[in-house]
């Protein structure tokens, strides 16, 4: 499960978007999350999915990837579909009890349950798409260039865009080890599956305890890196790449302000 996580993965391609600026995807993931955010209506949310399976497909990604990658989030789907079809007033469907509770599955609540659910999909894939196919030393120089006015106010641009990239750069690699622990828990007889709520959070305390000493040894382990190269901060460090918006990006930015101005008419212009 652990090594399904997409976020902080990057997949190796030379496809027009892994070509893309660094700050261009950052800029536009960001708008892209708030248009589906502000998406209400069902036509939106299906301009948006054809928008990213279209992004998905140019960047040659393997749809599989994708998929693999809501695994470790099933339940919180599952969850937001419980929430969302018993507690949303409507037009009843199915009626029953449950103790000393009358349970009503509404028509509303399941497409409400079906509505949030993409939403959250397209805002996972969307995400996942900026880390697998930008590399994170890009991805840090990225960050930075664009905090960079918040030097003005003596602000650490430098070091937030390095931790920031750190983290997100370290979660697959903490994803890989826990599922290596887990394995070599199970051989050893652990049970992470049966009992109740409770027990199975004990449960996972043999799995916790060696992933945090893991993590703290990596930490240090770069930090001794970090130290026997000299960084001293990196604020006035050369770049072997230097950033430029090319003819990718000025498309890319075309391609995306369109599709938007559209969705933006869908949404609140045009009445279905």
């Amino acid at each position: 499960m652990f090594k399904n996580i997409l976020i902080g993965q990057y997949f190796p391609s030379k496809s027009p978007i892994h070509r893309l600026d660094a700050r261009i995807k950052i800029i536009m993931m960001m708008a892209y999350i708030i248009l589906v955010f502000n998406a209400d209506k069902p036509v939106s949310l299906i301009m948006i999915a054809v928008y990213t399976l279209t992004i998905v497909i140019v960047s040659n990604i393997p749809l599989k990837l994708i998929l693999k990658g809501f695994i470790p989030v099933i339940w919180i789907f599952i969850f937001t579909s419980i929430v969302n079809i018993f507690s949303v007033s409507g037009e009843t469907l199915l009626s029953f009890k449950l103790f000393r509770w009358t349970l009503k599955i509404t028509k509303e609540g399941i497409l409400k349950s079906v509505f949030i659910n993409t939403r959250l999909l397209l805002l996972l894939t969307g995400t996942s798409l900026l880390t697998l196919t930008t590399q994170p030393l890009m991805l840090t120089d990225g960050i930075e260039q664009l905090l960079k006015p918040l030097r003005k106010i003596k602000v650490p641009v430098h070091e937030i865009a390095m931790m920031m990239t750190i983290a997100i750069r370290f979660i697959p690699t903490l994803a890989e080890e826990a599922e290596k622990i887990k394995n070599a828990q199970l051989a050893r007889g652990a049970d992470f599956e049966s009992g109740n709520i409770i027990k199975r959070a004990k449960s996972m305390l043999p799995l916790l305890v060696p992933l945090f000493i893991s993590a703290f040894r990596r930490a240090d382990e770069l930090s001794t890196a970090m130290e026997a190269r000299c960084y001293n901060g990196g604020e006035n460090r050369t770049r072997m790449k230097q950033m430029h918006i090319t003819l990718y990006d000025i498309s890319a930015i075309i391609v995306f302000a369109v599709c938007s101005l559209f969705l933006l008419i869908s949404e609140f212009v045009i009445e279905f």
